[in-house]
């Protein structure tokens, strides 16, 4: 029989790991209006609902989509960036209650552990710094440092890559999007788990073949160490 003990948890940050509270979407309307889209009105209401679907998602690559033009997107994508470094300056970032001691509970259980977002590279760090967790994991990975963001599996098989994993069926992986969800399947995971904490449902992540749903990430290290 082959052994399919999980090696890597792969675990993303906002709304999963991290709690948001609505950061995203209120860097996004700064965004928006740098993009050129009306304030208000129906083009502003279809982007906003755009952001919510593929939440998880590169943020440029979302941009891109809703903009069709490069040049416009890059400048919405820096606005976005601007703008979530800003409130988390400003805000009490905080991690979702019982993220630090699950991510501790793995890697003490011989599991590494690598934190991916579709945000950038240096947005990712101003996150690390202000929750503590610049050491906390054994890898961080933003799209930048793979190739491509979600729903592309170059993040978590760049992890699996750089930590030494031996198959991708021993991969778990922990998201709270259907973004997250798509990344895992793609990479062959044999875990591919939604978390209730963030931006889809229950109903959302199954849909989009999650193989587990739990909670939140405290659930997370059961689940994975049972496998």
């Amino acid at each position: 029989m082959p052994d399919t003990t999980i090696q890597l948890a792969v675990l993303d940050m906002a709304g999963t790991t991290v709690a948001d509270g609505g950061l995203v979407l209120r860097a996004f309307e700064a965004a928006a209006t740098a993009a050129g889209i009306e304030p208000a009105g129906p083009r502003r209401a279809q982007a906003r609902r755009y952001v919510i679907d593929t939440m998880g998602q590169s943020k440029i690559e979302v941009f891109r989509a809703l903009v069709g033009d490069e040049d416009a997107a890059q400048a919405a994508n820096l606005a976005f960036e601007a703008a979530y470094d800003a409130l988390v300056e400003n805000t009490d970032i905080a991690p979702i209650p019982g993220a630090a001691e699950a991510i501790t509970a793995l890697r003490a259980a011989g599991v590494r552990v690598a934190l991916t977002t579709g945000f950038s590279r240096g947005t990712q760090d101003k996150l690390l710094a202000a929750l503590g967790w610049a050491s906390l994991a054994d890898l961080t990975l933003a799209p930048s440092d793979a190739g491509r963001g979600r729903p592309y599996p170059d993040m978590v098989l760049a992890a699996a890559l750089r930590l030494g994993v031996d198959a991708v069926d021993r991969i778990a992986v922990l998201g709270d999007t259907t973004s997250d969800v798509a990344t895992g399947l793609a990479a062959g995971a044999g875990i591919v788990a939604g978390a209730l904490t963030g931006a889809h449902t229950a109903e959302q992540l199954r849909a989009a073949g999650a193989t587990h749903v739990v909670d939140s990430v405290a659930e997370f290290p059961a689940l994975v160490l049972r496998s």
